[in-house]
């Protein structure tokens, strides 16, 4: 992948302003750590910083292209997987290209069909492409929102980047939070709600949207959307369909010209594309797949089943890289690791994420760049197919709320009075709620039951799934690692949005239509395995240090975190490491160490950024 910026102004001669644009470009430096351009004229500035996955000769940017009279550049960020048709249909319409790239594929695109070309474009992409003799730029994000991009306006200033960082590495953004930024931090976190930014004046292009922004202002459209329609294939047409659909979209994904692995769990869904992949590779005559799993040190000493997490990952990744014939390494992080990385962290996001979830992958990423540049990972399958708990506990599905984010009290409990009364909890999450249900695309005639759960559906899909995808790039883009989601292929997505929940949820288990398609691919054990989610430390050594950490924060007069907490609440937690009641937070992924760890990382990310609260 890559990292991009730029910055348009009607009033600054852009030529004069490099030093600018290349410190906010520095900041992406970890996202493209092979190469860097900057393109300047008077009215536009645009960065780029480059991994190279694709064309090494032939796809530097920023890019430049001529039409007649008319130039265009672009900087792009993301990886086209229909290359080769999109570059079969501009070649008969007369572009001549100069390398191989999917960014020229992609810049001839847009100048031949503009907007429109994004319904041609299976991959996932943000970019922005600024038009030099008309004066516009236009701004484009991914249908399910794989890649990020943020812009603010400041003065007569117009800056987007991939990362927030490089927007408050230019010095007209402060890092200023308001009412609404707490309450997203606090209340939504480690989430955040589409197209907002957390500081103040920054917004997020939402996914499937595109922004064109010139001397007349500013103008954002939505390309893409679900859209509910009756579903007519019975119930063998459906798991052949999802079986074409998942091997079609792996073997496109596995395209690079650096090495390329897979993340194997030993779960459903990450095996399914290992298993694809390494079909693919022995077609293709290469040698076996590397793959990597994530352990903890002491997990299997204190690994305890739940619910939600009902079998240890480990043994399950070794079956299955057994079974496969693959290269497989497990990457073992000790506990002490795990709590300072949720520093770094912290700043590869620029807010404060999901604790140590966030910084085991941090790790985790580190040690696969070690030899490969690309992943591709089972991301996204719960949200798409349905199955997290909250598809199927009754309490979740008919809760009047986020079915992850019940039992807000708690977490207000741990706030202080005049925070609390500042972002109005109760009144913040009830808007967002209704905001989300009023972007569902219903299905005339739909009774009750499967309208609920085609709610819960969209709901995964646009609010909770963004944090996980927000998260795998952050985490993976800290090192210049390219993670792919074959799960988030929009024909993929689009097919199965419409399969009535009898068949996703047929003989009560969950993903049935998933697991259906794969038989023969994966051997049984592995194929009605229950779900088990990414894998968190079990050992109570961890629970110790963070506690320790916060006990630390909560002592020291200057902390910014402080005033903003219910300190006797938060010392309680301190002090047991938990809640009498346990802590239903983010959809019990979070336990009593993960929601401390989470504490620490907003105070970390306050010192850090120097955040004003306004």
């Amino acid at each position: 992948m890559c990292g991009i910026c730029g910055w348009v102004d009607w009033e600054e001669d852009l030529t004069c302003q490099k030093q600018i644009v290349e410190a906010m470009s520095r900041t992406l430096s970890p996202r493209g750590p092979d190469a860097a351009g900057t393109w300047l004229s008077p009215r536009a500035a645009i960065a780029h910083r480059r991994l190279v996955v694709v064309d090494p000769v032939g796809g530097g940017q920023p890019m430049i292209r001529s039409r007649g009279d008319r130039k265009y550049v672009i900087t792009y960020n993301g990886e086209l997987y229909n290359t080769p048709d999109l570059q079969r249909e501009l070649k008969a319409r007369g572009y001549s290209f100069q390398g191989y790239s999917d960014t020229e594929a992609l810049l001839f695109a847009f100048m031949e069909w503009g907007p429109d070309c994004l319904e041609r474009l299976n991959g996932i992409f943000a970019f922005a492409v600024w038009d030099e003799e008309e004066e516009s730029l236009f701004l484009a994000r991914d249908r399910l929102g794989v890649k990020p991009l943020f812009y603010t306006r400041r003065g007569s200033a117009f800056l987007f980047a991939s990362e927030l960082k490089a927007l408050l590495a230019h010095p007209l953004v402060e890092p200023a939070v308001d009412a609404e930024g707490l309450a997203e931090v606090f209340l939504m976190g480690p989430g955040r709600t589409p197209g907002h930014g957390v500081f103040r004046g920054i917004e997020e292009l939402k996914p499937g949207h595109w922004l064109r922004y010139d001397r007349q202002g500013t103008t954002v459209r939505r390309y893409w959307a679900l859209e509910s329609r009756p579903h007519t294939d019975d119930f063998k047409t459906t798991t052949a369909k999802v079986r074409w659909l998942l091997e079609d979209t792996v073997a496109r994904q596995l395209v690079a010209d650096v090495p390329v692995c897979t993340l194997l769990s030993g779960g459903i869904d990450s095996s399914a594309v290992t298993a694809f992949a390494a079909a693919f590779f022995r077609r293709k005559g290469r040698g076996p797949v590397r793959t990597y799993s994530v352990d903890y040190v002491g997990n299997e000493d204190h690994f305890q089943p739940t619910e939600f997490e009902p079998s240890a990952d480990g043994p399950w990744a070794q079956r299955m890289a057994a079974y496969l014939g693959t290269e497989h390494r497990v990457v073992r992080i000790g506990v002490t690791e795990l709590a300072d990385a949720l520093t770094p962290a912290v700043h590869a996001r620029d807010l404060p994420g999901m604790a140590d979830v966030d910084s085991s992958l941090y790790l985790f990423s580190r040690a696969i760049r070690t030899r490969d540049t690309v992943a591709l990972s089972g991301e996204a399958a719960d949200e798409i197919f349905g199955g997290y708990p909250w598809f199927r506990r009754e309490e979740d599905i008919w809760a009047s709320t986020f079915p992850w984010m019940r039992n807000l009290e708690l977490r207000v409990g741990l706030l202080s009075p005049e925070v609390a009364r500042y972002i109005r909890p109760q009144e913040y999450i009830s808007a967002r709620y209704q905001e989300a249900l009023a972007e569902v695309p219903r299905l005339p005639g739909e009774d009750p039951n499967a309208a609920r759960r085609r709610e819960i559906s969209y709901l995964s899909i646009t609010r909770f799934m963004p944090v996980l995808l927000d998260r795998k790039d952050r985490m993976s883009m800290a090192f210049g690692l390219e993670v792919r989601v074959p799960y988030c292929d929009h024909r993929l997505v689009e097919y199965v949005w419409n399969i009535p929940w009898e068949m996703k949820f047929c003989n009560q288990t969950e993903k049935a239509v998933l697991r259906h398609a794969l038989r023969g691919v994966l051997p049984d054990e592995v194929l009605w395995r229950r779900k088990s989610p990414y894998p968190k430390t079990h050992n109570p050594a961890y629970t110790a240090i963070v506690r320790k950490r916060l006990r630390r924060i909560l002592d020291d007069p200057g902390s910014p975190l402080r005033p903003l907490l219910n300190l006797s609440a938060v010392r309680a937690l301190a002090t047991t490491g938990g809640m009498a009641s346990g802590i239903p937070w983010f959809g019990q992924l979070m336990t009593g160490p993960q929601l401390m760890a989470y504490l620490i990382q907003v105070d970390v990310w306050l010192r850090a950024y120097r955040v004003v609260i306004q």
